[in-house]
């Protein structure tokens, strides 16, 4: 098969080269190339697509995965490209609604506007109208993402976790025994999405891996990661908010950690996305994975979420 990845040199974009690669296609990367490079085996064809789709205008191939958080490029792209098989990466966040369990209103479409600030509703807005785009042209296979894990995360919000517990000793972590959590495997989003070219599947999927309590979550990541006599800290919510903990992400955070406003994102319903062959590994090996890249990158850098040592040690004292 002829697979054109509109990206490909960073994280899902890569992977999804990746894999068509090693399962012998003929890859071709389209990107300004300035993120990073394509993987080894697939061809890169510099393209800026603030200025079109140039020499790719008019191409044909089996199949097209795209991860534009652009609709003007999304449109641009399925109007000008032919494909068997048209792929494109949404995401959870076109939902309206995170705090009901089950809900599938999708918030409403928005147009690119580089001077609005960015933020996850307009994030998902654009991905909605992204969709409609794509829906007005073709049927397609549309993968509504959560939160994406393993090597090649640069997010924080899961990496943070196998790094921080390698380290051992007393490990805070949020009290919420009624939170739900879930990911799904970088690796494993990439070969569902060579899948469904292969196979030609279309509809639009939740693309996540089961959810199960996020102390079970913890618990595997530290099984995995962790020296033996690490102990795990239940620092309540009224505490976490005392200290001006932020959920989920950013600085002075624990990743994962959501408000009940948001506890049901990491709820959603895999069984459709499993169904239709997404086969999600045990987060063990996705934690000793990303602990490798998390080395690689160096465990004492800056991170974009997180908590710093020394704000770690004042909820320690704290608690007890």
């Amino acid at each position: 098969m002829r697979i054109l990845v509109l990206g490909g040199t960073v994280f899902l974009g890569r992977a999804v080269a990746v894999e068509g690669v090693r399962r012998g296609h003929d890859v071709v990367c389209a990107a300004r190339g300035e993120s990073g490079v394509v993987p080894e085996g697939a061809v890169h064809v510099p393209v800026d697509r603030n200025l079109g789709l140039g020499a790719l205008d008019g191409e044909v191939f089996d199949g097209v995965v795209d991860v534009a958080r652009s609709v003007t490029w999304v449109r641009d792209a399925v109007r000008s490209i032919r494909a068997r098989h048209w792929a494109f990466v949404s995401t959870c966040s076109v939902y309206a609604d995170h705090a009901t369990p089950g809900s599938m209103e999708t918030l409403p479409p928005l147009e690119d506007d580089p001077d609005a600030p960015m933020s996850p509703e307009r994030y998902g807005s654009v991905k909605v109208a992204s969709e409609n785009a794509i829906k007005e042209v073709r049927d397609a296979f549309i993968v509504r993402a959560g939160l994406i894990t393993g090597p090649g995360d640069t997010s924080d919000r899961f990496g943070y976790w196998p790094a921080r517990l390698s380290r051992g000793g007393r490990v805070v972590v949020p009290d919420v025994p009624d939170q739900p959590a879930q990911h799904v495997d970088v690796r494993d989003l990439a070969a569902w999405i060579v899948d469904s070219a292969e196979n030609g599947t279309t509809g639009t999927f939740d693309a996540i891996g089961p959810s199960n309590p996020l102390s079970l979550l913890l618990g595997e990541i530290a099984g995995a990661t962790a020296p033996p006599g690490t102990e795990l800290v239940r620092v309540p919510e009224k505490v976490l908010e005392e200290h001006s903990i932020a959920p989920w992400a950013g600085p002075r955070s624990l990743p994962l950690w959501l408000p009940a406003s948001h506890r049901a994102l990491m709820f959603r319903d895999a069984g459709p996305a499993l169904a239709a062959g997404l086969k999600p590994r045990p987060t063990a090996e996705t934690a000793l994975d990303s602990l490798g890249y998390e080395r690689g990158l160096g465990l004492d850098r800056q991170r974009r979420a997180g908590l710093p040592a020394d704000v770690e040690a004042e909820l320690l004292t704290a608690v007890g």
